[in-house]
């Protein structure tokens, strides 16, 4: 059946029986696909005939589907004709793992992070009917998303729609880890309020019966908010908005699923369609796992584990190994996590010390302004939060920890390239944001060890603390380079002349590398660990630009407020006679890849970057000689 689908709405052309099939055929392709490549395997497990059946119900691209996230957007990317470019998904130049609009005229908006397709869709509505247009909106949000402020936001707004808006709420129990919070127990209640469900079904088709006034008297009822369903199911919180509430409907049944559908666009204003589906769905491993499942690399599809077997602790793993041993005679520190207790490293730490441990749902700003209230009652609260998605609590971070100088630590994780996960995932504005901050410190660790010793510093500091470090095993080389941690300090690896190199972080293996490819070339190079971003070490930047020619900074970071701007700003303001040469990732959104394609395509790995120190180095040679023989002839 997947063989028929060669492009969208392709899948109407199929009969009940034929559905199924395809339905298993998808499953059985995902699987097989992601073994090898890796990506979202549970998500879009669980929504292979909710896809299908709003691609039955809905002609697109006319009609707009908005995924949240839009990590479980493969099944639509197979049923609009992109079966060929799974082989290169995720990959350098190949298919993205969420929605994006230069892909294909059915993907309604790009998405990557969280609680933002109610918004996205409103904005349809309402460009909708501003222009006098006639076309479906769907915005399809997980329980998980709910846990964000922005989908309220949304919802609110929504509220006061007279034209159709339809929502459907995916609930699966999770989000990347299971649900927490309010809405998580409301949502399980209405899981079970299948008398109401019966109730209101009952009670409108007997209404409809009724001669003449049926109609008028249904829609009276769904205005007063019928206080029937208020006795049966108390706090019916969409309806209660203004938000006509479908549901819970089976996730898994195509037919009921169209029916629902087709009954939400009938609505005049905005509704939620409220579907039950299981994450992991069709594939055992990921059905009693789904968090190990929701994002992983290439696996073994007969027994689920990883293909390549993970031999050295990550830096999340080290994070999360010295954090409890902190914790062990620092009764003052708490923890607080976005939905993301195992993918930061907490999930020890959780089980270790429950009372000190906090999951906020996927409520970033929130969880910020949450930890400055914990820092102001006298504890020392660590938000272990990916970069990308500290992105999205900046006003936080400015108006509620350092504005007060509050000691709140921000283990900022997957920092720099991440790879495979594209533009909405790299964590490569950090530095710039953070260090644009006042009262803010800044540090990165260049390996595993000062890391650890990073990360107690911290802890002794009076005001906020931002700790980044990348994803990936844990650099665990030159353990001699480990002078201690002073305030505001860089650290001196190789001291020369001529050159000097500052890395800053993780770039420290890549800056090794382009300090022996220009000893190489007859280069003497000086390297120096920049260890803080935010303040930089203005001594050490006076002590190179009295014995060197060439500054040149290494980050993974984009140039613009980053490392190298700093250094050259302060380089430039001392009115020192010596070039800098920034070396950063180009203002952009950088797309998905392997680290290494990445870095070699934005000119971050060691040989285009030695070229280019050398290339520099050597013109000033050339300028200063041709300087000297003018002044001879004078």
């Amino acid at each position: 059946m997947l063989e028929r689908i060669r492009r969208e709405n392709d899948i109407k052309e199929l009969n009940l029986e034929e559905l199924g099939q395809l339905a298993d055929e998808i499953r059985q392709f995902l699987i097989e696909k992601i073994s090898k490549s890796g990506g979202h395997l549970a998500s879009n497990l669980g929504v292979v005939e909710l896809t299908m059946a709003m691609h039955l119900v809905f002609q697109l691209p006319e009609d707009k589907i908005i995924w949240d996230v839009g990590h479980q957007s493969y099944t639509h990317k197979l049923l609009t004709g992109r079966k060929g470019g799974f082989d290169g998904l995720r990959k350098y130049g190949g298919m993205s793992g969420f929605p994006k609009r230069k892909e294909s005229a059915c993907d309604a908006f790009d998405t990557g992070h969280s609680s933002t397709s109610i918004s996205a869709g409103l904005g349809y509505v309402h460009a909708r009917d501003l222009k006098g247009e006639d076309y479906s909106v769907v915005s399809v949000i997980g329980d998980g998303s709910l846990t964000g402020g922005m989908a309220y936001e949304a919802l609110n707004n929504a509220s006061t729609l007279e034209t159709n808006f339809i929502i459907v709420l995916n609930d699966n129990h999770m989000s990347i880890s299971e649900n927490i919070g309010g809405m998580s127990k409301y949502l399980a209640g209405l899981r079970t309020a299948d008398i109401y469900t019966g109730l209101k079904k009952g009670v409108t088709s007997a209404l409809q019966r009724v001669p003449v006034v049926g109609d008028d008297l249904i829609k009276q009822i769904r205005k007063t908010k019928s206080s029937i369903k208020q006795l049966v199911v108390p706090g019916m919180l969409f309806e209660d908005m203004g938000i006509t509430y479908f549901g819970p409907v089976p996730g898994h049944n195509i037919p009921v699923l169209c029916r629902a559908l087709r009954e939400a666009r009938k609505v005049e204003g905005p509704v939620l369609l409220h579907i039950m589906t299981e994450k992991g769905k069709g594939y055992e491993p990921a059905e009693k796992r789904p968090d190990k499942f929701h994002g992983i690399g290439p696996f073994r599809i007969e027994t689920g584990e990883p293909e390549t077997p993970k031999k050295k602790d990550t830096y999340t793993d080290v994070f999360g190994k010295v954090l409890c041993d902190e914790a062990r005679h620092r009764p003052e520190i708490a923890v607080i996590t976005a939905a993301m207790a195992d993918g930061t490293g907490l999930g020890r730490f959780r089980q270790l010390y429950p009372r000190r441990f906090f999951d906020v749902g996927i409520a970033e700003a929130h969880g910020t302004t949450f930890a400055a209230g914990l820092a102001a009652g006298g504890i020392r609260p660590v938000f272990a939060v990916y970069s990308s998605f500290l992105q999205r609590a900046y006003d936080q971070l400015i108006h509620d920890v350092a504005l007060q100088n509050l000691p709140v630590v921000f283990a900022v994780d997957r920092a720099g390239l991440v790879g495979s996960d594209g533009e909405t995932h790299q964590g490569i504005f950090d530095l710039s944001y953070l260090s644009s901050i006042p009262n803010m410190t800044v540090m990165s660790p260049k390996h595993k060890w000062e890391l650890a010793d990073m990360l107690r510093f911290a802890f002794t500091c009076r005001g906020p603390v931002a700790v980044r470090y990348p994803r990936g095993e844990a650099f665990d080389q030159y353990e001699e380079f480990r002078a201690p941690v002073e305030y505001g300090k860089s650290e001196m690896l190789y001291q020369e002349s001529e050159i000097a190199v500052l890395c800053v972080g993780h770039m420290f293996e890549e800056a090794l590398r382009v300090r022996e490819l220009l000893k190489d070339q007859g280069c003497p190079c000086t390297l120096v660990n920049a260890r803080f971003v935010k303040p930089i070490d203005e001594d050490m930047i006076d002590s190179l630009c009295r014995s060197h020619r060439l500054i040149v900074t290494i980050e993974e970071n984009v140039q613009t407020g980053g490392f190298g701007e700093h250094v050259m700003e302060y380089v430039c303001r001392r009115g020192a006679a010596v070039k800098v040469l920034p070396l950063a990732l180009p203002d952009d959104y950088v797309e998905h890849g392997s680290i290494r394609s990445l870095r070699k395509e934005t000119g971050l790995d060691a040989e285009t970057m030695a070229g280019r120190i050398r290339k520099l180095y050597e013109s000033e040679n050339t300028y200063d000689a041709e300087s000297m023989c003018l002044q001879e002839q004078v």
